[in-house]
Protein backbone atom coordinates (compact mmCIF):
# COMPACT_ATOMS: atom_id res chain seq x y z
CA UNK A 1 0.00 0.00 0.00
CA UNK A 2 1.43 3.71 -0.60
CA UNK A 3 2.27 5.19 2.44
CA UNK A 4 2.86 2.18 4.31
CA UNK A 5 6.07 2.48 5.03
CA UNK A 6 6.24 6.81 5.40
CA UNK A 7 3.62 5.50 8.46
CA UNK A 8 6.13 3.05 9.98
CA UNK A 9 9.54 5.74 9.09
CA UNK A 10 7.82 8.25 10.33
CA UNK A 11 6.86 6.64 13.58
CA UNK A 12 10.15 5.22 13.89
CA UNK A 13 12.02 8.90 13.53
CA UNK A 14 9.78 10.23 16.69
CA UNK A 15 11.05 7.53 18.95
CA UNK A 16 14.17 7.11 17.79
CA UNK A 17 14.86 11.47 17.69
CA UNK A 18 14.59 11.43 21.81
CA UNK A 19 12.79 14.81 21.29
CA UNK A 20 9.28 13.11 23.83
CA UNK A 21 9.97 11.09 26.67
CA UNK A 22 8.12 8.30 27.30
CA UNK A 23 5.12 8.99 29.79
CA UNK A 24 4.83 12.89 28.56
CA UNK A 25 1.49 15.06 28.82
CA UNK A 26 2.25 16.98 25.04
CA UNK A 27 0.40 19.93 23.88
CA UNK A 28 0.96 19.24 19.63
CA UNK A 29 0.81 22.69 17.85
CA UNK A 30 -1.22 21.95 14.33
CA UNK A 31 -1.33 25.05 12.26
CA UNK A 32 -3.62 22.56 9.74
CA UNK A 33 -0.86 22.34 7.01
CA UNK A 34 0.14 18.40 6.38
CA UNK A 35 3.60 18.29 8.67
CA UNK A 36 1.81 19.10 11.41
CA UNK A 37 -1.27 16.75 10.91
CA UNK A 38 1.05 14.22 10.13
CA UNK A 39 2.61 14.72 13.50
CA UNK A 40 -0.72 14.53 15.29
CA UNK A 41 -1.31 11.19 13.63
CA UNK A 42 1.80 9.86 14.14
CA UNK A 43 1.56 10.66 17.98
CA UNK A 44 -2.03 9.25 17.97
CA UNK A 45 -1.04 5.95 16.74
CA UNK A 46 1.94 6.19 19.14
CA UNK A 47 0.69 7.27 22.55
CA UNK A 48 -0.11 4.29 23.67
CA UNK A 49 3.03 2.46 23.16
CA UNK A 50 4.44 5.55 24.37
CA UNK A 51 2.12 6.15 26.93
CA UNK A 52 1.58 9.82 25.82
CA UNK A 53 -1.17 12.43 26.86
CA UNK A 54 -1.78 14.24 24.26
CA UNK A 55 -3.62 17.24 23.38
CA UNK A 56 -3.78 20.18 20.41
CA UNK A 57 -3.47 23.29 20.00
CA UNK A 58 -4.35 25.73 16.34
CA UNK A 59 -2.85 29.50 16.65
CA UNK A 60 -4.62 31.99 14.61
CA UNK A 61 -2.41 34.99 13.90
CA UNK A 62 -5.52 37.16 12.69
CA UNK A 63 -3.92 38.52 9.41
CA UNK A 64 -4.83 35.15 6.98
CA UNK A 65 -8.63 34.98 5.39
CA UNK A 66 -8.09 31.46 4.99
CA UNK A 67 -7.49 30.68 8.74
CA UNK A 68 -10.86 29.66 9.72
CA UNK A 69 -10.29 26.92 7.15
CA UNK A 70 -7.06 26.05 8.31
CA UNK A 71 -8.90 26.18 11.98
CA UNK A 72 -11.44 23.54 10.57
CA UNK A 73 -8.76 21.15 9.21
CA UNK A 74 -7.30 21.21 12.47
CA UNK A 75 -10.66 20.45 14.22
CA UNK A 76 -11.24 17.78 12.19
CA UNK A 77 -7.69 16.34 12.66
CA UNK A 78 -8.50 16.21 16.61
CA UNK A 79 -11.54 14.68 15.96
CA UNK A 80 -9.90 11.96 14.27
CA UNK A 81 -7.10 10.97 16.39
CA UNK A 82 -9.90 11.97 19.81
CA UNK A 83 -7.58 14.98 20.83
CA UNK A 84 -8.75 17.80 22.74
CA UNK A 85 -7.87 21.03 20.94
CA UNK A 86 -7.64 24.14 21.82
CA UNK A 87 -7.96 27.28 20.07
CA UNK A 88 -5.83 30.35 20.27
CA UNK A 89 -6.66 33.39 18.70
CA UNK A 90 -3.83 36.16 18.42
CA UNK A 91 -4.19 40.31 18.46
CA UNK A 92 -0.95 41.03 16.45
CA UNK A 93 0.09 44.76 16.63
CA UNK A 94 2.80 43.72 13.97
CA UNK A 95 3.25 41.35 10.87
CA UNK A 96 6.52 40.66 10.97
CA UNK A 97 7.39 36.85 10.89
CA UNK A 98 9.27 37.14 14.35
CA UNK A 99 6.92 39.20 15.70
CA UNK A 100 4.16 36.20 15.41
CA UNK A 101 6.62 33.70 16.24
CA UNK A 102 6.93 35.07 19.99
CA UNK A 103 3.18 35.67 20.42
CA UNK A 104 2.60 31.93 18.94
CA UNK A 105 5.16 30.37 21.60
CA UNK A 106 4.01 32.55 24.05
CA UNK A 107 0.26 31.25 23.70
CA UNK A 108 1.28 27.45 23.18
CA UNK A 109 3.39 28.18 26.52
CA UNK A 110 0.50 29.30 28.10
CA UNK A 111 -2.04 26.61 26.89
CA UNK A 112 0.73 23.78 27.69
CA UNK A 113 1.07 25.46 31.73
CA UNK A 114 -2.87 25.59 31.61
CA UNK A 115 -3.16 21.53 30.43
CA UNK A 116 -0.30 20.29 32.69
CA UNK A 117 1.65 19.59 30.14
CA UNK A 118 5.78 18.67 29.96
CA UNK A 119 6.63 19.58 26.44
CA UNK A 120 5.00 21.64 23.07
CA UNK A 121 5.31 19.71 20.04
CA UNK A 122 6.05 21.16 16.24
CA UNK A 123 6.07 19.95 12.80
CA UNK A 124 9.69 21.01 11.73
CA UNK A 125 11.22 18.59 9.45
CA UNK A 126 14.68 17.70 7.45
CA UNK A 127 13.63 20.98 4.64
CA UNK A 128 13.03 23.70 7.98
CA UNK A 129 16.34 22.21 9.28
CA UNK A 130 18.11 22.63 5.79
CA UNK A 131 16.93 26.40 5.80
CA UNK A 132 17.51 27.29 9.18
CA UNK A 133 21.27 26.03 8.64
CA UNK A 134 21.64 28.10 5.68
CA UNK A 135 19.80 31.34 7.26
CA UNK A 136 22.31 30.95 9.89
CA UNK A 137 25.38 30.51 7.86
CA UNK A 138 24.32 33.63 5.38
CA UNK A 139 23.61 35.61 9.01
CA UNK A 140 27.35 34.73 9.39
CA UNK A 141 26.96 32.64 12.82
CA UNK A 142 29.27 30.41 14.50
CA UNK A 143 29.37 26.80 15.57
CA UNK A 144 25.72 27.73 17.67
CA UNK A 145 23.91 28.44 13.89
CA UNK A 146 25.41 25.57 12.37
CA UNK A 147 24.05 23.33 15.02
CA UNK A 148 20.40 24.45 13.80
CA UNK A 149 17.33 23.58 15.99
CA UNK A 150 17.77 20.86 18.49
CA UNK A 151 15.60 18.26 18.60
CA UNK A 152 14.83 19.41 22.26
CA UNK A 153 14.76 22.38 24.57
CA UNK A 154 13.81 24.20 27.09
CA UNK A 155 11.08 26.31 26.48
CA UNK A 156 9.99 27.63 29.78
CA UNK A 157 10.50 25.58 33.86
CA UNK A 158 9.07 22.34 33.19
CA UNK A 159 8.20 22.99 30.19
CA UNK A 160 10.34 22.19 26.56
CA UNK A 161 10.33 22.64 22.87
CA UNK A 162 10.27 19.39 21.18
CA UNK A 163 10.77 18.92 17.30
CA UNK A 164 10.93 15.02 16.90
CA UNK A 165 10.66 14.65 12.97
CA UNK A 166 14.07 16.75 12.53
CA UNK A 167 15.14 13.83 10.92
CA UNK A 168 12.12 13.39 8.52
CA UNK A 169 11.58 14.76 4.64
CA UNK A 170 8.68 16.71 3.86
CA UNK A 171 7.12 13.92 1.17
CA UNK A 172 7.31 10.90 4.04
CA UNK A 173 4.80 13.51 6.13
CA UNK A 174 2.82 14.19 2.83
CA UNK A 175 2.72 10.49 2.42
CA UNK A 176 1.22 9.73 5.50
CA UNK A 177 -1.54 12.47 4.96
CA UNK A 178 -2.58 11.00 2.02
CA UNK A 179 -2.39 6.87 3.16
CA UNK A 180 -4.75 7.59 6.09
CA UNK A 181 -6.75 10.05 4.27
CA UNK A 182 -6.54 12.95 6.44
CA UNK A 183 -7.27 16.99 5.60
CA UNK A 184 -4.66 19.33 5.27
CA UNK A 185 -4.72 22.99 4.24
CA UNK A 186 -2.03 24.93 1.79
CA UNK A 187 -0.22 27.78 2.81
CA UNK A 188 -0.49 30.36 0.64
CA UNK A 189 2.28 32.78 2.04
CA UNK A 190 4.81 29.87 1.12
CA UNK A 191 4.86 31.00 -2.24
CA UNK A 192 5.84 34.26 -1.07
CA UNK A 193 9.52 34.66 -2.55
CA UNK A 194 9.74 38.35 -1.34
CA UNK A 195 9.80 36.02 2.44
CA UNK A 196 13.88 35.48 3.05
CA UNK A 197 12.82 31.77 3.91
CA UNK A 198 10.82 30.86 1.04
CA UNK A 199 13.57 32.49 -1.02
CA UNK A 200 16.23 29.95 0.47
CA UNK A 201 13.37 27.20 0.18
CA UNK A 202 13.24 27.80 -3.72
CA UNK A 203 16.97 27.44 -4.24
CA UNK A 204 17.15 24.24 -2.11
CA UNK A 205 14.36 23.23 -4.04
CA UNK A 206 16.47 23.42 -7.28
CA UNK A 207 19.30 22.04 -5.70
CA UNK A 208 17.85 18.67 -4.29
CA UNK A 209 17.60 16.72 -7.90
CA UNK A 210 20.98 17.55 -8.17
CA UNK A 211 22.27 16.53 -4.56
CA UNK A 212 19.36 13.88 -3.27
CA UNK A 213 21.15 13.56 -0.06
CA UNK A 214 21.09 17.10 0.83
CA UNK A 215 18.84 17.67 3.63
CA UNK A 216 20.09 14.13 5.42
CA UNK A 217 23.57 15.40 5.14
CA UNK A 218 23.00 19.23 6.49
CA UNK A 219 21.07 17.41 9.19
CA UNK A 220 23.81 15.35 9.79
CA UNK A 221 26.08 18.50 9.30
CA UNK A 222 23.73 20.35 12.15
CA UNK A 223 24.00 17.33 14.81
CA UNK A 224 27.86 17.15 14.40
CA UNK A 225 27.95 20.88 14.85
CA UNK A 226 25.58 20.40 18.13
CA UNK A 227 27.23 17.95 19.68
CA UNK A 228 30.66 19.33 19.62
CA UNK A 229 29.30 22.49 21.00
CA UNK A 230 27.81 20.70 23.98
CA UNK A 231 30.66 18.67 24.16
CA UNK A 232 28.40 15.90 24.34
CA UNK A 233 29.36 12.44 25.62
CA UNK A 234 28.47 11.25 22.21
CA UNK A 235 30.74 13.78 20.68
CA UNK A 236 34.08 12.50 22.36
CA UNK A 237 33.45 8.78 21.68
CA UNK A 238 32.69 9.98 18.24
CA UNK A 239 36.63 10.98 18.49
CA UNK A 240 37.58 8.12 20.21
CA UNK A 241 36.21 5.99 17.50
CA UNK A 242 37.88 7.70 14.29
CA UNK A 243 41.19 8.42 16.25
CA UNK A 244 41.11 4.79 16.62
CA UNK A 245 40.42 4.16 13.01
CA UNK A 246 43.03 7.17 11.64
CA UNK A 247 45.98 4.62 13.61
CA UNK A 248 44.83 1.67 11.19
CA UNK A 249 42.96 3.30 8.19
CA UNK A 250 42.29 5.67 6.26
CA UNK A 251 39.08 7.64 7.10
CA UNK A 252 38.35 8.90 3.45
CA UNK A 253 35.94 6.59 2.62
CA UNK A 254 34.28 5.36 6.02
CA UNK A 255 30.80 6.44 5.77
CA UNK A 256 29.30 8.29 9.23
CA UNK A 257 26.56 5.70 9.50
CA UNK A 258 29.03 3.44 10.06
CA UNK A 259 31.17 5.17 12.57
CA UNK A 260 27.54 6.14 14.12
CA UNK A 261 26.84 2.28 14.70
CA UNK A 262 29.95 1.83 16.79
CA UNK A 263 29.11 4.91 18.50
CA UNK A 264 25.73 3.53 19.61
CA UNK A 265 26.98 0.21 20.73
CA UNK A 266 29.91 2.18 22.61
CA UNK A 267 26.80 4.48 24.81
CA UNK A 268 24.67 1.41 25.36
CA UNK A 269 27.92 -0.11 26.54
CA UNK A 270 26.86 -3.01 24.16
CA UNK A 271 29.71 -5.78 21.96
CA UNK A 272 29.30 -6.01 18.93
CA UNK A 273 31.31 -6.15 15.19
CA UNK A 274 31.19 -3.21 12.69
CA UNK A 275 32.24 -3.12 9.17
CA UNK A 276 33.61 0.72 8.38
CA UNK A 277 34.61 -0.25 5.06
CA UNK A 278 35.35 -3.20 3.09
CA UNK A 279 38.92 -5.10 4.83
CA UNK A 280 38.38 -3.07 7.97
CA UNK A 281 36.37 -4.31 10.99
CA UNK A 282 36.14 -2.23 14.32
CA UNK A 283 34.94 -4.65 17.31
CA UNK A 284 33.46 -3.00 20.58
CA UNK A 285 33.57 -5.21 23.57
CA UNK A 286 30.98 -3.98 26.83
CA UNK A 287 30.88 -0.63 25.82
CA UNK A 288 35.61 -0.21 24.57
CA UNK A 289 36.55 -0.45 21.70
CA UNK A 290 38.59 -3.78 21.53
CA UNK A 291 40.29 -3.78 18.51
CA UNK A 292 40.36 -2.92 14.17
CA UNK A 293 41.23 -5.89 12.27
CA UNK A 294 41.94 -5.43 8.39
CA UNK A 295 40.54 -8.13 6.06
Amino acid sequence: MRGARSDRDVERAIRQSGAIERGERVLIACSGGPDSVALASALHALSGPMRLQAWMAYVNHGIRAAAWQDECVAASVAAACGFELDVMRLVPSRGDEASLRELRYAALLECARRRGCTAVVTAHHAEDQSETVLLALFRGAGPDGFAGMPARRPLDDGIALARPLLRVAAGALRDLCHARALPYAVDETNADAGLRRNAVRGALDALRPLFPGLDEAVARAATLASDETESSRRAELRRRVRACLAEQAELRDIAFTHVEAAVRALENGRSGRFWMKPGVLLEVRQGEVSGITRE
